[in-house]
């Protein structure tokens, strides 16, 4: 039994939160894009960072933190009257001096009405489905699709941007009690593709009302269906560890990009034994992680939440970006 958690609508996060690309879709016609195509110097988001502007005012995603996004949808009311597309700069070397940017550097942008919704069709589909594709975007605001993930594109007009779209990642949650039912609440709250699985009634109940994805263990799950590639990232919280080695078996088949157990070091070390007792492989017995989190000893639920989710999200930029060393690198801060 799987159930999904109804989805958030326009209005109930932040439109600097809201996916610009499915907003675009949704909106349909009349929806200028803003794409940020390069930056100088620091900058508030990397290049490929869109912005949808709907006819009425609305928006979707942001290019800075609230600097130049009213001028953008100012700019958007006028493409729609000339329809030719707009190279606009903000920042160093800017014609609009009173648009100032904080971080000091400077952006470009490329500002361009929708027309391509096939595309945009096509990519909904691709990331629906968790494959990675690129967006190539021309100077004329023309759009092509591609399988996989590119720096760059080849295109006879000038191409503007290149936005690759990986796989999101994907929250495989076991356990029962307070731990579980607040790590999935979390990653819910974030945005994440999540399931809980659990045999538990009480941590079912309590993580559906808040809105979670959850799945009833019966059995053991299919783990090709649960964890399809390697963007995914399997937590277990459990008290009964009992429950662990088989399903830990079945996980580490597969390419998840973290597998982690709560519990002490103690508690880590007799899991470990166990998992070799019922034959699974050393460099497979390695993969599992323990005591999970950043923050040593977390006890409460929620903090151990964070710990875990932070320790997670280090292991997904370092196989993005190579080695984390520090909270400076992850941040960007330092």
């Amino acid at each position: 039994m799987t159930h999904a958690a109804a989805p958030r609508g326009q209005d109930s996060c932040h439109p600097a939160l809201t996916d610009p690309w499915a907003f675009a879709l949704a909106q349909g016609a009349g929806t200028v894009m803003a794409v940020l195509t390069a930056t100088e110097g620091p900058a508030y988001r990397n290049a490929g960072a869109a912005m949808a502007i709907a006819p009425d005012g609305r928006f979707a995603g942001a290019l800075s933190s609230g600097c130049i996004e009213a001028d953008l949808i100012l700019h958007a009311g006028r493409l729609r009257e000339s329809g030719a597309p707009m190279r606009l700069r903000y920042g160093a070397g800017s014609p609009f001096i009173d648009l100032r940017l904080p971080c000091g550097g400077a952006i470009e942008v490329l500002l361009f009405a929708l027309r391509d919704f096939d595309i945009l069709v096509e990519l909904a589909r691709a990331r629906a489905a968790r494959q990675p594709v690129t967006l190539c975007l021309s100077a004329g605001g023309r759009m092509t699709l591609h399988p996989g993930l590119r720096t760059a594109c080849d295109a006879p007009d000038r191409p503007a941007a290149a936005i690759p779209f990986k796989r999101p990642l994907r929250f495989v949650i076991f356990g029962a009690g307070a731990e579980a039912a607040v790590f999935a609440d979390l990653v819910r709250a974030l945005g994440h593709d999540h399931v809980l699985v659990s045999h538990e009634d009480q941590t079912l109940t309590a993580a559906e009302a808040m809105g979670c994805r959850i799945r009833r263990l019966d059995n053991l799950p299919d783990f090709a269906d649960l964890v399809p590639d390697d963007r995914c990232a399997a937590l277990l919280f459990y008290h009964d560890h009992d429950y662990e080695p088989q399903i830990l078996r079945g996980l580490l088949d597969r390419p998840a990009l973290y597998i982690g157990a709560q519990g002490s070091r103690a508690t880590h070390a007799a899991r470990l034994q166990r998992l070799a007792e019922i034959g699974v492989p050393a460099a497979a017995r390695a993969r599992v992680r323990g005591p999970i989190g950043l923050i040593p000893s977390s006890r409460d639920p929620r903090m151990l939440a964070v710990s875990a989710l932070s320790e997670v999200l280090q292991a997904a930029i370092a196989c993005d970006h190579g080695p984390v060393r520090d909270a400076a690198a992850i941040t960007g801060r330092g």
